[in-house]
């Protein structure tokens, strides 16, 4: 059975290295052949909405927008219920591909057998 990486980022531009490490070390994981489920929560939660992830900006980093491609692409995004109702967000304003779950879909996927979670 493959391993699943969970990253759950809980900064955005409010904390650019952390965002960015996180958001690195999950399409790092999908490069490399992981499963990835990247959650969404916090100040990221504005990365679930188009041209958000084009405004970020942090020297030496990839492209942010390129690093959530990536995951999207060949992985899963989660945007989290809660963050994305006190932003006013909904499932009609997110990229397409980019789900929003609660708490529940979290604990199911961080229990489940051969799963790493990682929290940023």
């Amino acid at each position: 059975m493959a391993r699943t990486l969970i990253v759950k980022v809980t900064a955005g531009a409010d904390a650019p290295e952390r965002c960015a490490q996180a958001f690195t070390v999950a399409a790092t994981a999908v490069a490399a052949g992981a499963d990835v489920s990247l959650w969404l929560t916090g100040e990221s939660s504005w990365f679930a909405l188009p041209g958000r992830a084009e405004t970020f900006d942090l020297p030496h980093s990839a492209p942010l927008q390129d690093l959530l491609a990536a995951v999207l692409a060949a992985g899963k995004v989660t945007l989290c219920t809660q963050c994305a109702a006190r932003r006013e967000i909904t499932e009609a304003d997110v990229i397409p591909g980019v789900r929003i779950a609660g708490a529940a879909a979290f604990v199911e996927e961080a229990l489940a057998d051969g799963a790493q979670a990682l929290v940023y």
